[in-house]
């Protein structure tokens, strides 16, 4: 079991960044993924962006340009905040998986094991 702790979010204006994190610990993988998806206030998921062991990211049309994810450090950096981007930030390990399949789906509770989420907030 792999535990995750996010941090990095916050309230900021409109075209502003933020770069969030997750700390994992636990028995960790090689071939891993690692992804991020959101919820909104109605709790819908939403996939935002993941990567792979091997480097590969990929991110949803939503978020495309303007949110960058990598394989060294597994934080999304998020630029030009809009404010449908607000939400409930979560991280998501799973292993054995890659980040084109875990962008279709992470959101189901099966994909692996999930942190609790960091909110953010666009105005």
């Amino acid at each position: 079991h792999v535990q995750l702790v996010e941090s990095g979010g916050g309230s900021v204006q409109a075209g502003g960044s933020l770069v969030l994190t997750c700390a994992a610990s636990g028995r960790l993988y090689d071939n891993w993924c690692v992804g991020w998806f959101r919820q909104g206030p109605t709790n819908e998921r939403e996939a935002v962006a993941a990567v792979d062991s091997t480097g590969r990211a990929y991110y949803s049309e939503a978020v495309k340009g303007r949110f960058t994810i990598s394989k060294q450090t597994w934080f999304p950096q998020m630029r030009n905040l809009r404010p449908e981007d607000t939400g409930l930030y979560r991280c998501a390990y799973s292993w054995n998986v890659s980040a084109r399949t875990a962008l279709e789906t992470i959101i189901r509770p099966e994909f692996g094991c999930w942190g609790d989420g960091t909110q953010v907030t666009v105005s």
